[in-house]
């Protein structure tokens, strides 16, 4: 039956496959079925959804993953075809991923940890209950295995046309065989889409296209980041020892051998290969519009060794003949996450495409989509996801680079604080190749080069591990430094935004929770939340003049704030100018850091001529800059902000005056520990998820002044609130986020962060917790690599309990 083609809707979403489809599945979940409307260039799935593996696991140590896979599992095992009445193929079949070392066992038992606090029927098992359950398989070296008996795999055109019953029952007008043109922004801010059949103007618009989605973003004139990459799976010929089968083998998982996965197709075998280098990219400038159900010739030369190493671990394949092989493109952005939210730069352009998983992953992120875009925040946190954690410096070869460095990953350990070292450096800071020869390893944040930790005495400059490692014994001399002396740290990353104006106090009066700084010189910690009362993010502020205000906070934060500013500002008479690419950052910090800095600079650095939390502008080796006296690390210190050309000049000055105190470089990780240490929450505690009272941090909330989200956010009725746990340490392994907390045997919430405190030397960690089990003092255990640990919440900061420390004055230092 024809769908009747309108010229108005509130909602237009591009793209007819899994991804597209399950937003207007769920937009329609969300009330606004009724005006949303989804165009398909030729028949829904006909992109990269219909030649999908199906496969779904249980098996991720991503949290928000988790979440959305034991939906989409939940869906597909039979809520949906019992709400639409059409049949979805579901094969509850379970899986194993196997492991041959110790560090995929490590893998294994954190992923059963984070499963153990999303609830997940999950278990650790030796090779017999794999061999127990799969009887064909070649065991030969396996140590374990992760076994999620609820797994299994879907028929991917199958769950796409019941998700689009579902949203036609729900009021959602499907149009099929009618290809977008153009999409374009109206003066009016309303979005034109233009199409075969005539244009639409609409509120919303939604980029679900698949592999077509970054060309389809350039005709808005926006750089989506995200390569094809073309992928093999091979069904064999009907396998004899299938036939008598009464039930369905379990899928095999086998990243060292396989690099991939194996598993039953009715009666044959289907083999799946993510090889591990020569991968192919393709469409770098455009998908062609005429590609439908489009795949290319398989390219047997590329995938050889682990086809034949699949055959040696699955014998019975051994002499049947290949009868089908798929080789088709799959989506791939820069770091393998999804591009799940608003496109940077504008107003209600949505983001749904770069989905690299869409059966395993789809339902649950559009989920999420919908209720971002109806209720202004999704359920889950979406930093991984969001669309905006990418900058201009990610240009089209870039992003091949990364894609391709990212397929070849896919079947690796995802080693804690991985480093992917392709297309770098993109944004080095000034200091970068002189911190570099003083042996930094940096990490990228959103394009920047930020050191991690410093490496001394060894070649091996980055160890990765489930466990603690030499690195450890490196932040711990870090922190040691800073803790006792002083140490130096290049904060360049940071986001950094100029707001000025007449009407620059008020404007930001209104998005922030707490109170403004009232006088020049004066700085505040914030938060930015949005009509849900939830977390945008932290930002500090500074009050440079009159209606001047520095705002700082997380780099990958940067364009989330400035579209925020932006998109809120009403008639105000302000300008919003961004500030990181051209600015330079250091952070001193540890008791000795005012007889540094008094070395350099003739200002007064007394309490009386320096308050802590106060900014100053001061002349450091030439260069006038501005001093915040402030210290994440806890300790008494200042950040130091200043254009690019002044920052070598001001490190040397700085280090020469720090030597005689035995100055330290430090990193990100020594950083993230002192502020463990300290009990500051970061980007990790404060996310989309969660109100102010959730966080714990109603401190930063006034209740006498009105701002975006206040009602919301001040509301008490908490489901869960972050807690701040010590966790008994085994010297062996510290736990990474995710981890199950348990109360009298009963699972109760997970860790956000964790980290071990080398001053106090004790596992610090937050928590999001059931309230009744966050009281301090109350014993706890997180389960840390599938074993349960002794816990207890704490009422006050492990270190400096009474913030002595960066409050200190002259004299109390001397």
């Amino acid at each position: 039956m024809a769908v009747e083609f309108s010229s108005h809707a509130r909602v237009v979403i591009v793209g007819g496959g899994v991804m597209g489809v399950g937003l207007a599945y769920h937009l329609g979940h969300e009330g606004w079925g009724e005006d949303t409307v989804l165009l398909e260039k030729a028949e829904l799935t006909s992109g990269s959804t219909w030649h999908a593996a199906g496969q779904i696991t249980h098996s991720t140590s991503s949290f928000g993953l988790g979440k959305c896979v034991d939906y989409n599992i939940g869906l597909y095992s039979g809520g949906l075809e019992a709400e639409t009445g059409q049949p979805v193929t579901w094969h509850g079949c379970g899986s194993f991923r196997l492991a041959y070392t110790e560090d995929e066992m490590d893998w294994l038992r954190h992923t059963l940890s984070v499963g153990r606090s999303l609830g997940f029927n999950i278990e650790l098992v030796g090779p017999e209950k794999v061999a127990e359950l799969h009887p064909y398989y070649n065991l030969d070296g396996v140590l374990g295995a992760l076994h999620t008996p609820d797994d299994g795999h879907v028929d991917p055109t199958n769950v796409t046309m019941a998700m689009a019953a579902g949203a036609r029952q729900r009021g959602v007008r499907i149009i099929r065989q009618c290809r977008a043109t153009n999409i374009t922004q109206a003066d009016s801010g309303e979005w034109v889409v233009e199409t075969e059949k005539g244009t639409i103007t609409c509120e919303h618009v939604v980029n679900a296209g698949g592999t077509y989605a970054r060309q389809m973003g350039e005709w808005s004139g926006l750089q989506l980041p995200m390569t094809s990459m073309t992928h093999h799976y091979f069904v064999t010929d009907e396998v004899p020892e299938f036939q008598d089968l009464n039930t369905e083998l379990p899928v095999i998982r086998d990243d060292k051998k396989v690099s991939g996965y194996i598993r039953m197709e009715q009666k044959k075998g289907l083999i799946g290969i993510y090889e591990k280098e020569n991968p192919n990219s393709v469409w770098h400038d455009e998908c062609p519009w005429e590609y439908e159900n489009w795949l290319f010739d398989a390219d047997y030369d590329r995938v050889m060794p682990y086809l034949e190493e699949s055959l040696n671990r699955m014998p019975i394949f051994a002499e049947l003949g290949i009868q089908r092989d798929v080789h088709g493109a799959i989506s791939h952005p820069p770091d393998g996450n999804p591009l799940i939210g608003p496109a940077p730069g504008v107003r209600n352009y949505w983001c749904c495409c770069g989905t690299q998983i869409g059966i395993g992953w789809g339902p649950g992120l559009t989920r999420e989509l919908a209720r971002w875009m109806v209720h202004g925040a999704a359920d889950i946190s979406m930093r991984e996801f969001d669309p905006r954690r990418f900058g201009s410096y990610a240009t089209k070869d870039w992003q091949v680079v990364k894609a391709e460095e990212d397929y070849c990953l896919r079947h690796e350990i995802p080693f804690p604080h991985f480093n992917r070292l392709a297309g770098r450096p993109i944004k080095p800071s000034p200091l970068y190749d002189l911190l570099k020869s003083k042996g930094a390893v940096h990490e990228e944040v959103y394009g920047f080069e930020r050191p991690r930790f410093f490496a001394k005495g060894i070649e091996q400059r980055d160890h990765y591990s489930f466990n603690r490692s030499p690195v450890d014994d490196m932040v711990a001399a870090e922190v040691k430094a800073v803790r006792e002396s002083v140490g130096i740290m290049d904060v360049t990353a940071f986001t950094k935004v100029l707001v000025e104006g007449p009407d620059a106090y008020a404007f930001l009066d209104r998005l922030t929770a707490n109170r403004m700084p009232q006088k020049v010189g004066s700085i505040t910690l914030t938060h930015v939340l949005n009509r849900a009362g939830r977390i945008e993010l932290e930002t500090t502020i500074v009050r440079m003049g009159k209606g001047s205000f520095y705002l700082v906070c997380a780099a990958f934060f940067e364009q989330r704030l400035l579209d925020h500013l932006n998109q809120q500002r009403a008639d105000e008479d302000v300008t919003i100018t961004a500030l990181s690419s051209d600015w330079s950052a250091l952070s001193l910090n540890g008791p000795k850091s005012r007889d540094v800095l008094a070395a350099c600079t003739e200002a007064d650095l007394s309490n009386a001529g320096f308050r802590w939390l106060s900014a100053q502008e001061i002349t450091v080796a030439g260069h006038k800059i501005w001093a915040f006296r402030m210290s994440y690390a806890g300790e008494l210190g200042w950040e130091f902000h200043m254009p690019h050309a002044a920052c070598l000049d001001v490190y040397t000055a700085l280090w020469a005056a720090g030597e005689a105190y035995g100055i330290a470089d430090y990193g990100s990780f020594a950083m993230n520990a002192m502020r463990m240490e300290k009990g500051f929450k970061g980007a990790s505690e404060l996310t989309n998820e969660v109100t102010l009272a959730e966080a714990d941090a109603l401190r930063f909330a006034r209740t006498d002044k009105d701002y975006l989200g206040r009602d919301k956010t001040l509301n008490t009725d908490l489901p869960w609130v972050c807690a701040y746990l010590e966790i008994e340490p085994d010297g062996k392994a510290d736990g990474h986020g995710g981890e199950a907390v348990m109360l009298d045997g009963q699972v109760v919430g997970s860790t956000a962060s964790v980290a071990f405190g080398p001053t106090v030397g004790k596992i610090l960690a937050f928590a999001y917790i059931k309230p009744d089990a966050a009281t301090p003092g109350t014993a706890l255990e997180v389960v840390i690599h599938g074993t349960p640990r002794a816990a207890r919440v704490l009422g006050e900061p492990a270190y400096d309990p009474n913030s002595e420390n960066p409050r200190a004055d002259v004299k109390e230092i001397a």
